[in-house]
């Protein structure tokens, strides 16, 4: 039996004879956090659209616990909870009607959603809001209730469709907290995002999408030591002999520049203590020693050669 919770396979999608998914292809784990990142217009909302019903593919294939989202549509739907971005509620019902309206859709009744509801609401610190109409609320209050209504039906995937979008750090924090554990709760969650810091945080694995196509997948480490630019500087004591550093460093890539050496690495923690010792071996003083990690961003930067909040 297969342990994906998600197979899309080949999906294409046009508006207009514009296309926004050009063959997108992902893989998503039974309880695992999946990050889909790129910027505005990338696809990343198409692709979740298609998987949730709310858009129609062109081709290619979607699958949710092994069942296609066309032919099983109501077995599918049943398994995802959706965060969107765009709110699209009736505004004149108070936000605990209105999850437990959410709830109605998927056949549970009042009297069974109300532990949920009132657990939703403290936990997401909307307990003191129940009352209030959607349009009263904050920015970032709306947010957390888009999160409430993805899960009042205790779905198996949760989907954020770029959930921490214009939000105060506190809450972005807060957030990512309560993201976590769901996560560690077993709950298998697909986001996307544009936010570097979120997807190194909280995702297992990434897929880096743009302009309909996901130019590479992996954990964000694995992306940042292959196609990142990482690595170590030390600053030595004394002008050195290039002759001499050559003859013990000749295997390795470094430049040196004044009196400081940049070893360019994959892996810089796991890089020090060689070159320390090499350095040591051959009588260096060493006056310090700085680390240079990569980022998404970088990665991002190199595969497409400009910046993902452009």
């Amino acid at each position: 039996m297969s342990n994906l919770a998600i197979e899309i396979k080949d999906l294409e999608k046009s508006y207009n004879k514009t296309p926004a998914l050009k063959g997108v292809n992902i893989n998503i784990s039974k309880g695992e956090f999946f990050g889909l990142l790129g910027p505005n217009g990338a696809g990343k909302t198409t692709t979740i659209n298609i998987l949730t019903g709310l858009v129609f593919k062109d081709r290619g294939n979607c699958f949710v616990f092994g069942k296609d989202i066309v032919k099983d549509y109501r077995y599918t739907r049943s398994k995802i909870g959706i965060a969107a971005q765009e709110l699209s509620v009736d505004w004149f019902f108070t936000i605990e009607k209105l999850l437990y309206f959410q709830a109605g859709y998927y056949g549970i009744s009042t009297e069974k959603a109300k532990s949920k509801v009132n657990e939703l609401l403290m936990r997401l610190g909307l307990d003191k809001k129940k009352d209030s109409r959607l349009r009263q609320l904050s920015g970032g209050m709306k947010r957390r209730f888009q999160i409430a209504k993805a899960l009042v039906h205790d779905p198996e995937i949760l989907i954020l469709d770029e959930p921490t979008a214009g939000v105060d750090v506190e809450l972005r924090h807060d957030l990512w907290k309560y993201l976590k554990e769901l996560h560690n709760d077993g709950k298998t969650i697909l986001l996307t995002t544009h936010y570097i810091e979120e997807a190194e945080l909280l995702c297992e694995n990434v897929a880096i999408i743009d302009e309909g196509k996901i130019l590479k997948k992996g954990t964000p480490k694995s992306l940042t030591q292959e196609l990142g630019k990482s690595g170590v500087t030390v600053k030595i004591g004394k002008n050195i002999n290039n002759i001499n550093l050559e003859s013990s460093l000749n295997d390795l890539n470094y430049t040196m520049e004044d009196s400081r050496l940049h070893f360019s690495v994959k892996d810089p923690e796991k890089a020090i203590p060689e070159i320390i010792q090499r350095l040591i071996k051959i009588n260096i003083p060493l006056q310090s020693i700085k680390t240079e990690t990569s980022s998404l961003e970088d990665v991002f930067l190199n595969l497409t050669g400009k910046s993902i909040n452009e």
